[in-house]
């Protein structure tokens, strides 16, 4: 039985938009293939599952794959929700279509075949398959050319592609970045025409920047973080 591993990715320039994806299989820590590709109007969901399954059914049959993905919506989908759907008949709860039904039915079909483990990895946190699929994706979403390798890994740029260990300076920055967008705002800061301007709710900000052309704004979290973030943009004026 073949030991496969997997790395996956999926772009798209607007939800909707143009999209990309990318995948890169390890066979047996040997050979490496790419693949990619890309769609003119598509979602980012949907780019994350075209890239699992097409990596997936690029494998031989009864293999033990483990698929390194930076997209929940992807793990939890054919891990969990995907059992509901399917006693449901593919209806969600609001009598609708399961949003990308053809390609959840043919994942679904793929892993049936093999032995799946589907492990998440940080997005943009220094993994080298994961940075490599995310640029065959976004070079795939932007009409690129990227030249897709398929040979053996010991000629392979990126040789050290089974490595999973992450950078710990772009995850620390990463969780700080997360951290900050989930906390509470104490107040908005905005740099409109020149002038800066400090308001207490989200509303009140997004009426004064929404479609303005150069508008700058930022959430702050205390009086110290809103009068940083005020020299933050005085320095861009």
């Amino acid at each position: 039985m073949s030991s496969i591993t997997i790395f996956t990715d999926g772009s798209s320039r607007g939800n909707p938009g143009p999209g990309g994806w990318g995948a890169v299989v390890v066979e047996d820590g040997v050979n490496v293939t790419e693949f990619g590709g890309a769609e003119k109007r598509t979602t980012n969901n949907r780019m994350e599952l075209m890239a699992a399954t097409k990596g997936i059914l690029h494998t031989p049959k009864h293999a033990d794959i483990t698929v390194f993905t930076d997209s929940k919506y992807l793990i939890n989908g054919i891990t969990s929700w995907i059992k509901g759907w399917k006693n449901n008949g593919w209806i969600t709860k609001t009598k609708d279509d399961v949003v990308n039904k053809d390609l959840w039915m043919e994942l679904d079909a793929a892993v049936k075949e093999r032995s799946v483990k589907w492990e998440y990895v940080g997005g943009h946190v220094g993994i080298i398959g994961n940075e490599r699929c995310d640029h065959i994706a976004t070079d795939f979403a932007d009409n690129g050319k990227t030249t897709l390798y398929a040979g053996p890994i010991s000629a392979y740029d990126l040789s050290n592609i089974l490595d999973v260990s992450h950078d710990s300076a772009a995850m620390k920055t990463k969780k700080s970045s997360s951290s900050r967008s989930n906390a509470k705002a104490y107040s908005y800061v905005s740099s409109v025409g020149g002038a800066i301007h400090v308001d207490h709710s989200w509303a009140e900000c997004e009426k004064r920047v929404k479609g303005v052309k150069g508008a700058r704004y930022k959430k702050s979290l205390s009086i110290a973080d809103e009068q940083k973030v005020i020299e933050e943009f005085e320095q861009l004026l």
